[in-house]
């Protein structure tokens, strides 16, 4: 009798019992090589920048791609695997198994969904969540509870290796409330700078600063808030504190980047711009100090206070014996279902897959909202003159616009010149997306590219002649430092562009983003979204070239532009 309960006490310790240890792993294994090959192979559908459909290069091609400023991905892979390596060696997680194997089951197949919603959407992003989902689900399948405690915030960590720079509009408003506040501390400083933008110089020009994104943009507010909340997740076992501590590093951010402003300036006025470059490349540094100190600080603070709140550390007693302790054998309920959770995220895999690479192979298909060129691929070509005031010139596309995006892009563009004044030009441009929606991307990518500097943005409404409502289009100030005869002149232009679905009109790169990945997730539509661009000189005044715009767009509008189109309510 004794020996029969010793065995059945043994099996019940699922964790401890070797077969069924090995069984999990296996079958852990087993789910995890069907998820890469999903992940793999159908991974990605957006070919317009990086040609692959892979999601794990998609992925890590950013980390070292420095126009995707994501290159703190591979730190946060290694601080990740060394966090896991960490839970499991600190016996963070309880070592006997009490949940079962269908969590895993359930967190694996629904990281296949959201990714198969990511690939029909062109949000590659998406895919990635689904990716980290599927991780964590096959390996609280191979090592259990223990394992499924130990990777969920390394694995929850990851999200800070995604590419955010999308969020870059984010990064600009933080840019202008560091410059105005930077602006209003030197001014009571005694210290007269002048503001332009984000630009920030003296009145004798002894010194011009401009607060890039690098200063104070995404990437730093990415990677500052992502140490914050590691400094929290490894200080303290409450979680919600982790989340405090993650909320605080916002507006340690923004202070660090005031200060280095600030200290630039002040060492600008009093020891040139030599002094100002010394300071800007030191005080790189001293926005970190500012935002892991003050969270240090707080931390060491709140330690003391309440020093139950602190994890436990190697050497210190960590008063929670419980995670380390096996408790009786008897207490542990043998899992089931292993085999059965295995086929059916095997059955998921290959559902997901057949399914994605039915949606690949699909043709391009869905509205589009511009006339089309005859063969049915470029928009229609524009007017050469307009009226007997302006003419048409025909602009080329650059071979290095034709190398990036995909091959079925298509373009219609022409500088338009007003015959009286051959000075006043505006320059008009149509990009027509093909099967990738990577064809379509935010102009301000292209323009600082070339060398423009954005100083501001608003929203403009743009009349359609013989409609009362127009459309909403965004409208950038951009200007660029060019060389003449007699010197250097700031040349001032607007930029404005607006984005054409099937059936509707948007303002905004992210409302376009929202639009067509509704569209593809709940009616299977893909439309083929023309970018419209113009751009003309503003020197002058914002409301001569606003005119000029709507000059050309009224002997335009209604050769490429579908008549009737929703604007898609009001644009912010």
């Amino acid at each position: 009798m004794s020996g029969l309960g010793s065995s059945k006490m043994t099996h019940a310790a699922s964790d401890f019992h070797p077969r069924l240890r090995w069984r999990r792993l296996a079958c852990g294994v087993a789910c995890a090589a069907a998820g890469v090959a999903v992940f793999q192979f159908l991974g990605n559908s957006t070919r317009g920048y990086i040609g692959t459909a892979s999601l794990f290069y998609w992925w890590s091609f950013q980390w070292v791609n420095a126009n995707s400023e994501t290159q703190h991905g591979l730190p946060i892979l290694g601080i990740c695997v060394a966090l896991v390596a960490y839970n499991l060696w600190s016996q963070r997680a309880p070592a006997v198994d009490r949940g079962g194997i269908w969590p895993a089951v359930g967190a694996m197949v629904g990281g296949l969904c959201l990714h198969a919603v990511g690939f029909v959407a062109e949000q590659a992003r998406v895919s990635i969540l689904g990716l980290l989902l599927f991780t964590w689900g096959a390996a609280a399948l191979a090592g259990g509870p223990r394992w499924a405690r130990a990777t969920a915030f390394p694995v929850s960590f990851m999200v800070f290796a995604i590419p955010w720079n999308a969020l870059d509009s984010a990064g600009f408003w933080l840019r202008t409330w560091v410059v105005s506040a930077s602006a209003g501390i030197v001014h009571a400083m005694g210290i007269p700078v002048l503001v332009n933008g984000t630009q920030l110089m003296s009145p004798d020009r002894r010194y011009d600063y401009d607060v890039a994104a690098a200063c104070s943009g995404v990437r730093s507010l990415v990677a500052l808030s992502a140490l914050s909340l590691l400094i929290g997740y490894l200080w303290f076992r409450p979680r919600w504190l982790v989340i405090v501590f993650f909320a605080l590093s916002f507006p340690l951010i923004y202070v660090g980047n005031v200060a280095r402003i600030v200290a630039i300036v002040v060492a600008a006025q009093w020891g040139g711009a030599a002094w100002g470059d010394r300071v800007h490349a030191v005080m790189g540094f001293g926005v970190f100090a500012v935002v892991l100190g003050g969270v240090y600080l707080t931390a060491a603070r709140i330690e003391r206070r309440r020093p139950d709140w602190a994890a436990p550390r190697p050497g210190r007693a960590s008063g929670n014996s419980a995670d380390v302790q096996r408790p009786p054998a008897s207490e542990a309920p043998r899992p089931v279902g292993v085999w059965p959770g295995t086929m059916v995220t095997a059955f998921a895999a290959l559902a997901t897959a057949l399914f994605l690479a039915h949606v690949a192979a699909l043709p391009a298909r869905g509205r589009v909202g511009i006339a089309l060129s005859p063969d049915g691929l470029a928009p229609v070509e524009l007017p050469a003159f307009l009226g007997s005031d302006w003419i048409g010139r025909r602009t080329d596309v650059s071979e290095v616009e034709r190398q990036l995006l995909p091959a079925d892009t298509g373009f219609s563009r022409r500088t338009y010149v007003l015959i009286a004044d051959p000075s006043q030009q505006v320059f008009l441009s149509i990009v027509l997306s093909g099967h990738d929606r990577t064809s379509i991307h935010r102009p301000e990518l292209c323009l600082v590219g070339q060398g423009w500097t954005i100083r501001g943005s608003f929203t403009h409404r743009f009349d359609y002649p013989g409609d009362g409502r127009g459309f909403p289009a965004t409208v950038l100030r951009v200007e660029k430092e060019i060389a003449t005869g007699t010197g250097r002149v700031l040349v001032p232009q607007l930029v404005a562009y607006y984005f054409v679905g099937g059936d509707t009109v948007v303002a905004s790169h992210w409302h376009r983003i929202a639009t067509d990945a509704w569209n593809r997730v709940a009616h299977g539509r893909a439309d083929r979204w023309a970018y419209v661009l113009i751009q003309t000189g503003a020197s002058d005044g914002e409301d001569a070239a606003l005119r000029r715009i709507q000059t050309v767009l009224d002997g335009t509008l209604q050769v490429f532009q579908k008549p009737g189109l929703s604007t898609g309510g009001k644009q912010t």
